[in-house]
């Protein structure tokens, strides 16, 4: 495989590549002189100046996409314009009409195209999925929760997702609250349908003089089963580090899911309430295949990580079609719901479609 940026999400890339069984041949610089640089950080066998050289001459079988958001697109195009299968962080494009662009390059060239929402990897998340689709919910009514973090809550925190001219026009809500979305759809197995959005920018910025990104999002959402939702999703919530959170409300039990807290699965009964603890000798078969440790060994962030690379590989390699491997369709899917949002939060909160009922088919082989 070979990592085009080298800043923390190409480091957990390939780390998660190594773990897979992958050489990490090759990394591409964010300048011509910082080639040896990138190679060193992600650990590569050797660093290109650019893109084009590396598809020239690295010979990569997956090329994992981890540069700034406004450039996703040229370099998706020209790896799989070379022949590589791609791994495309997430947002997959800066608007649903280039996500869409994409998705029909990767089934043009046949290609596996992944987006990672890795969350989707964690085994008490494959357990609630599980237990969802077996009814134990009864009548899902409401869901409710958020995505926190406070690495950007004061005036001089900066990054270059704070401009738009290089991370795109939504910051927050494309960052993590896609995250959450997925998530919730992938679940639950519903889909958001329409939405009231609202969005607010606390900090000023100083990295662009252009209108800086939200820095939080409040969404209202029903679903195409007539479910109600709420989602806070905010960058600037001082001491949460990066707290996904999701709550389903049923008529017969409910339940929760803390990305701060993943070895546990909050159950709820009018009976009474228990917490299930990350067992594979008590999970579901589909939740029991990615507890990669005993119960009691802690697993977190970078072992779904590792899953959901090891499932993309195996769909590289012609083995499997993992389940719940998200593809392109996914991101576009995400893409979809922030121009939503977006729309949204522009009309004073107006009721927005977001559209979109077949961007599931044909991604990812």
């Amino acid at each position: 495989m070979a990592v085009v940026g080298a800043g923390f999400m190409g480091r957990v890339h390939a780390e998660a590549a190594r773990r897979a069984g992958a050489a990490v041949v090759a990394a591409v610089a964010s300048t011509p002189g910082g080639a040896d640089h990138a190679a060193e950080t992600v650990g590569a066998e050797r660093g290109y100046p650019d893109l084009a050289s590396l598809l020239a001459e690295a010979g990569a079988d997956v090329v994992h996409v981890c540069t700034p958001n406004v450039r996703h697109a040229e370099a998706v195009e020209a790896a799989l314009a070379a022949g590589a299968h791609v791994v495309c962080e997430k947002p997959l494009a800066v608007g649903a009409a280039q996500a869409e662009g994409l998705v029909d390059a990767a089934v043009a060239a046949g290609l596996v195209a992944a987006v990672p929402f890795v969350y989707r990897f964690h085994p008490m998340v494959r357990e609630l999925r599980a237990r969802l689709a077996s009814g134990q919910a009864g009548v899902v009514s409401t869901v409710s929760g958020g995505y926190l973090q406070d690495w950007l809550s004061r005036p001089g925190d900066d990054d270059w997702r704070v401009d738009p001219a290089v991370g795109g026009p939504s910051r927050a809500f494309a960052d993590i609250g896609s995250h959450w979305c997925d998530l919730f759809e992938f679940v639950t197995g519903d889909r958001i349908d329409r939405l009231s959005a609202q969005t607010a920018t606390v900090q000023p910025r100083t990295r662009s003089s252009a209108t800086p990104t939200e820095d939080a999002a409040v969404v209202q959402f029903t679903t195409g089963s007539g479910v109600l939702g709420t989602l806070v999703v905010s960058q600037v919530a001082a001491g949460r580090k990066n707290r996904l959170h999701l709550e389903v409300s049923g008529t017969e039990s409910s339940f929760a899911f803390d990305q701060e807290d993943p070895e546990r699965l909050w159950v709820g009964r009018r009976e009474g309430n228990q917490v299930l603890l990350r067992d594979p000798e008590t999970l579901s078969a589909a939740a029991a295949k990615y507890a990669r440790l005993p119960a009691g060994h802690a697993q977190g962030y970078q072992d779904c990580f590792d899953a959901f690379v090891a499932d993309t590989y195996r769909a590289v390699l012609g083995e499997d079609q993992p389940d719940g491997l998200p593809t392109f369709a996914d991101g576009l899917r995400a893409a979809r719901i922030t121009d939503a949002v977006l729309a949204s939060a522009a009309s004073a909160g107006a009721w927005t479609s977001v559209g979109g009922a077949d961007d599931r088919t044909g991604v990812g082989r």
